[in-house]
């Protein structure tokens, strides 16, 4: 997630905490990298412009001249408008209206509306125990009202069919009549999309926005559309009332200016970031740990409640009990660890929320061969009998050559397999007798491709 941006300020940001003092010329330097790292990751120039002149202000300002640690101060401060820039405050999802709470969903085709209807669908009914009504009054491209359809299944929230023959306006009302009868805490209203801005496009959702009064008009822009998300964000704030924008693809941008740009050009907070093409990547924006992730610093908070929500307690209680009574750790709970992490984002996505320091020790690794490794170790167990998976210690060469077969890999991966489940089943031996810190030290290259 915005990886390039991200390794420059970090630089910046570490050459600034090792100066003891602040002269005319490592500033200039050090805003002339800035605004480099910010051009090349593709956010507005007049954005640029505003941003490096407030920090170059406040650089030349008391807070930094009277500071014991200039270089620090400084950094706070690039922190602190690199936070007001993307919004300052978190801004929530307003749903206090009588139901059902309307949330329109307005973009251009392709950024990624109908998933993230689905998305947040998914996110309404788990975090807030609402229940979701969704409706596509797309009438215009193919299988959108079924892609819908499919999402709103997948999600667990209703949903309320529509044709290609009815008119976007007629399909709203009903939605909403429907919604109201039916006790609906939530009504997402998908809308058409087009692969440019026209006429005809803004009309019809100006109408559409006119008969169902939505709480919530939400801006969905692809993030990989850089200076173009930018333009388009612009158009439609200005025909609709936005209350809001909704980041899609934010994983998949090296750059990601356009996270920067969109509350600055369009004025809307940004109130939710999509990541992945899962149902549950959605997470609400927040500004100031976005910050923290671009400045190198991490993002501790959002890590600890993806594992909150991720994490099977009952799994996880299930493996402690185990530990704590003496039973041996084997491959059905070397499994469930594996899916676990699976579950909060594999390795890449556990790695992006972490420190810059964290991420250069683990740079030497190949993520996507390490998730491509740990999706190999879950077949190479998937194919061995729930005897062999209780008890490792039976798997001898002729079950290896099964086993091998069974998963599509050579008989090396087996061994490299169980190699890796002895040293943690060696881990889990050593917290039984108390040793964590000899633990600690056995976890040193454990990972799958890590080593």
């Amino acid at each position: 997630m915005l990886d390039s941006l991200s390794q420059r300020l970090a630089k910046v940001v570490k050459t600034l905490r090792g100066e003891a003092r602040l002269t005319e010329q490592n500033t200039q330097e050090m805003l002339r990298e800035i605004r480099i790292a910010l051009l090349e990751a593709d956010v507005a120039l007049p954005v640029v412009r505003d941003f490096v002149a407030k920090i170059k202000e406040k650089a030349l300002g008391q807070e930094v001249l009277q500071s014991l640690s200039p270089g620090q101060a400084l950094v706070g401060i690039v922190n602190r408008e690199l936070t007001e820039l993307m919004g300052g405050q978190t801004a929530e999802l307003d749903l206090a209206t009588q139901p059902p709470a309307i949330v329109l969903m307005a973009g251009l085709q392709g950024a990624g509306k109908t998933t993230t209807v689905g998305k947040l669908a998914k996110w309404l009914r788990e975090q807030k125990k609402k229940k979701v009504l969704t409706v596509s009054c797309d009438v215009y491209r193919p299988a959108a009202i079924e892609q819908l359809r499919t999402v709103s299944e997948q999600a667990g929230a209703d949903f309320f069919p529509s044709s290609a023959d009815q008119k976007p306006e007629a399909i709203a009302r009903a939605a909403v009549e429907w919604a109201r009868n039916h006790y609906h805490d939530v009504l997402l209203v998908d809308t058409a999309g087009r692969l440019a801005i026209d006429e005809q496009m803004m009309t019809e959702i100006k109408a559409l926005h006119a008969a169902i009064r939505p709480i919530e008009t939400l801006f969905v822009v692809d993030s990989m559309q850089g200076q173009d998300a930018v333009n388009t964000a612009r158009a439609f704030n200005e025909a609709l009332p936005l209350t809001g924008v909704v980041l899609t693809k934010l994983d998949g941008d090296q750059r990601g200016g356009a996270a920067l740009s969109v509350k600055a050009i369009t004025g809307k907070p940004i109130k939710f970031a999509g990541v992945g093409e899962k149902l549950t990547g959605l997470e609400p924006f927040y500004p100031d740990r976005m910050a923290n992730r671009i400045l190198g610093m991490g993002d501790i908070v959002s890590l600890v409640e993806q594992a909150q929500q991720s994490v099977d307690a009952a799994s996880a209680q299930d493996l402690a009990n185990k530990i704590k009574s003496g039973n041996r750790f084997d491959l059905n709970d070397f499994l469930t660890q594996l899916q676990q992490m699976k579950k909060m984002g594999g390795l890449s996505g556990l790695l992006d929320k972490l420190p810059a320091q964290f991420q250069q020790a683990a740079g030497q690794a190949d993520m996507s061969k390490a998730e491509t490794e740990m999706r190999r170790m879950q077949g190479i167990i998937h194919s061995m009998t729930p005897a062999e998976r209780a008890k490792p210690d039976q798997i001898k060469a002729s079950r290896k050559r099964r086993i091998a077969a069974g998963a599509g890999v050579g008989v090396q991966e087996v061994n490299r397999l169980l190699a890796q489940y002895d040293q943690m089943a060696g881990m889990f031996k050593k917290m039984q007798k108390g040793g964590l810190a000899k633990m600690l030290r056995s976890m040193k290259g454990g990972m799958p491709g890590m080593r």
